[in-house]
């Protein structure tokens, strides 16, 4: 089992991981834009929030290297509000079998408020050295 953790997401979060991914879309950092395109207001990037799930996988699995495969449906957005707090996205998840291949399935949740903002998320890990 991975436990549960809290990943705190803020506006700075998303400027942040806007330069390094080169999604200025002002949607993640603009509340007049967002709200025109009928969002809550700023939301987190989608892969900012997948990362997040990868993050926790590749943590639980020894290293970043470890993780082999990482896919996910997103089904909801993450709202970041203009405070110090920010989102909060929690992911957690449930290792399977070992596969023929040697790989870990993990099945991830990540929640933001109580909704499920990842679905079908499956990282493929590697546990032995």
């Amino acid at each position: 089992m991975i436990e549960e953790r809290t990943f705190r997401v803020r506006r700075e979060d998303l400027v942040r991981y806007a330069g390094a991914s080169g999604d200025f879309n002002p949607i993640h950092y603009s509340d007049h834009v967002a709200t025109e395109m009928g969002l809550p207001g700023v939301i987190a990037h989608g892969m900012l929030t997948m990362a997040l799930a990868g993050r926790a996988a590749s943590e639980w699995a020894g290293g970043p290297d470890r993780v082999v495969e990482l896919s996910v449906r997103f089904t909801a957005m993450v709202p970041v509000p203009d405070d110090d707090d920010g989102a909060a996205v929690v992911v957690g998840g449930t290792p399977g079998e070992t596969d023929e291949d040697g790989l870990v399935p993990v099945a991830l949740t990540a929640t933001c408020a109580g909704e499920h903002v990842l679905g079908r998320a499956v990282a493929r890990v590697r546990r032995d050295a």
